[in-house]
């Protein structure tokens, strides 16, 4: 684009404008900070249903551009009896070969009276031990809580209070908790996100906006296939009020996240800080050469180890070679303030975070303003009664093959505002007051965007989201079962930006 083209473009989305709005000197929020891609959520050879060898994860994960990825293996007795310490001894060579990759040593946590969550740490000291013990207190699999009561949700509630004191007594610095894939089975209640927020905010901030698996809607991997997995109906543990379409994904999100006006809109219109993130869940990966070489039945109960998995010839497609490797279809970017473990975690706990599938977008900036100051995504931008608030948004569409050996294209992108009405009951499922404001078509490689709020009055929240458009509408549908090919339906989402009214 020339520059005359490139002003001209400028001044038609209003973005000479932004610099007024900003201020003199003061400099985009997005700008402070660097953005990385990573992971919370994959598996490895220490999981009861994992294939891969830490490095072999470690070696997928950085041929697509992974920063930073925290190993999570499934909770289970033979796990907790055998498999911690020998993966934290596999992850601390790792770490030494491959220092350009952020690493933690996390685990998948089957949550009394839920279902699953990523639980990790910063700077703890004997990180093994502390997983152990936790494994062992609070791991439904091991201690028999896994029904939704309220005897066991007062149970998950502890196992947050066990992190707090170790937070408190300087064991660990900080700990993070996601909720994993909340709508595959129904089994996490809004009263239950909400409780454990409300716990402890500083470590449960949010939850899988799209879970992984994403390949097995895929038809090559024959019929029935949903993605994310998200292929059940109400289950004894289930959340009676969640209706029977909560269980499909929409575009591979999450219904929680996809529903404009629903669970995470409720969340956010109560003020509360509840981030999404988009993770593989790898496990066995669509398309790998990589196979679990035969071994006895009870190797994992023995062991908590299965065999080392080997080099085949033919990429693999049935079941369940169902997932992708990390940030090879889902990215989460983090902003943080430098490249380290310690930044990413806070940039995650602040909400810093885009999320991303199959490489829809290069880059996504997503800045909110006003007089003297400005915020991105997870941020609050507090205003006075009667203040413009201006939007701007910059997206670098893509310019290289993604995974799948396509350029995608990002057709729309929509600036979604809903107001904070403060809190309501705990078990609210939606909120009426979100709508899409505003859409844009993206016509160049680097796309500008902005929008501007006259004489605010009230509290409100902004968040963005994306598509390419493929399926013919702009508002997400409901994946098909056998019928979703991944790389055929993509979408990003932001992270909401508040605006606060003084």
């Amino acid at each position: 684009m020339s520059e005359v083209a490139r002003r001209r473009f400028l001044q038609g989305a209003g973005v000479l404008g932004v610099a007024g709005a900003l201020g003199s000197g003061t400099a985009s929020a997005t700008s402070r900070y660097q953005w990385l891609s990573g992971d919370h959520h994959a598996h490895t050879q220490y999981s009861y249903d994992g294939m891969y060898t830490v490095e072999q994860q470690i070696r997928g994960a950085l041929r697509h551009g992974t920063d930073w990825l925290a190993v999570t293996d499934h909770g289970h007795a033979s796990h907790e009896a055998h498999s911690v310490e020998a993966t934290a001894a596999d992850l601390r060579r790792a770490a030494r070969k491959f220092p350009q990759l952020l690493l933690w040593h996390g685990m998948e946590w089957n949550v009394p009276g839920a279902e699953h969550a990523t639980l990790f740490f910063e700077d703890c000291h004997d990180e093994a031990g502390v997983l152990r013990d936790f494994e062992r207190q609070f791991d439904w699999r091991l201690n028999g809580a896994e029904a939704s009561n309220p005897a066991n949700e007062r149970k998950a509630l502890d196992a947050i209070r066990f992190l707090q004191t170790k937070i408190r007594n300087g064991t660990m610095k900080s700990a993070l908790v996601f909720v994993n894939h909340p709508m595959r089975n129904g089994r996490v209640a809004p009263h239950e996100l909400r409780a454990m927020h409300d716990l402890a905010p500083d470590i449960v901030v949010g939850m899988e906006g799209a879970p992984g698996a994403q390949g097995d809607g895929d038809p090559l991997r024959g019929p029935g296939g949903h993605r994310g997995g998200y292929a059940n109906s109400p289950g004894s543990n289930s959340y009676t009020p969640y209706p029977p379409e909560a269980y499909r994904t929409y575009g591979g999100f999450d219904w929680m996240t996809a529903k404009v006006g629903g669970v995470w809109d409720s969340l956010l219109a109560e003020g509360l800080g509840w981030w999404i993130t988009s993770n593989s869940d790898s496990h066995f990966n669509s398309r790998d050469t990589i196979v679990r070489v035969p071994e006895p039945g009870n190797q994992f109960d023995l062991t908590g180890k299965h065999l080392d998995a080997v080099e085949g010839a033919v990429p693999q497609v049935a079941p369940p070679y169902v997932d992708f490797f990390p940030c090879e279809f889902s990215r989460t970017v983090v902003g943080a303030t430098r490249r380290t473990r310690g930044a990413v975690m806070e940039g995650l706990r602040a909400g810093r975070v885009w999320v991303s599938h199959g490489g829809l977008v290069d880059d996504l900036r997503f800045d909110v303003c006003a007089t003297g100051g400005t915020q991105t995504m997870g941020g609050r931008l507090r205003v006075r009664r009667g203040s413009d608030v201006t939007v701007l948004v910059k997206a670098r569409l893509a310019t290289r093959p993604n995974s799948a050996g396509f350029v995608p294209r990002l057709r729309r992108l929509d600036l979604i505002k809903g107001a904070v009405t403060g809190r309501s009951s705990s078990e609210t499922l939606a909120t009426p007051h979100v709508k899409v404001e505003r859409s844009y078509e993206p016509r160049w490689h680097h796309a500008v965007f902005t929008h501007t709020f006259r004489n605010v009055r009230e509290p409100f929240y902004l968040r963005l989201r994306g598509t390419d458009g493929n399926r013919g509408a702009f508002e997400p549908q409901a994946d098909a079962p056998g019928a979703a090919n991944p790389w055929e339906d993509l979408w990003c989402y932001t992270n909401p930006i508040f605006v606060e009214v003084r």
